[in-house]
């Protein structure tokens, strides 16, 4: 019984400490310092744990199996918060078919839905294209992406990660 009560202590401190690992490199990377370093102490706390366990018993294969699934889930599970916490900004392009003005009422349905868009004319391969530039909150780009598949199933759309400098226009979308 004791051996199993082990196994699950590593398997669950690897999986804490793992998820942790992936939401702090969210935070080192959007420069949320404070935050980073915080939950970068937890994190090197439950590893070190999780580590002396499986290193003072090398010769127990249990200790490694829960120690590597864990490692496995906790990425697993850190993805999966890190997609519903969905931090951060985002510079969304998307290219319509058409230009003068032919997706007025796709921009006036964005713009509707608190989303700030510059339209530019672009010339591809098969002629003009709108192109609508925003910035959005990430955890907008599910209802950015409906709104324009609604109206255009073909449209092409680009996301990048961006840390806005000055001016522009957010808002925050309330989600229904």
């Amino acid at each position: 019984m004791n051996f199993i009560i082990g196994y699950l202590l590593i398997f669950f401190a690897r999986v804490s400490d793992v998820t942790l690992a992936t939401i702090r490199m969210l935070m080192v990377v959007q420069g949320r310092k404070v935050q980073a370093a915080i939950i970068g102490f937890f994190e090197v706390s439950i590893y070190v744990t999780a580590l002396s366990k499986v290193v003072s018993s090398l010769d127990n294969i249990g200790n490694l199996l829960a120690y590597a699934l864990g490692f496995a889930c906790g990425n697993y599970i850190g993805i999966i918060i890190e997609n519903r916490i969905a931090l951060g900004n985002l510079a969304a392009q998307i290219i319509l078919k058409g230009s003068n003005g032919e997706n007025m009422e796709l921009i006036k349905k964005l713009r509707e839905n608190g989303f700030g868009v510059t339209v530019l004319e672009g010339h591809g391969k098969e002629g003009s294209r709108e192109i609508l530039h925003t910035a959005i909150n990430r955890k907008d780009l599910s209802k950015l992406k409906d709104l324009v598949y609604s109206y255009d199933e073909e449209a092409f759309i680009i996301a990048n990660t961006i840390s806005p400098i000055s001016g522009g226009y957010f808002s925050s979308i309330k989600k229904k």
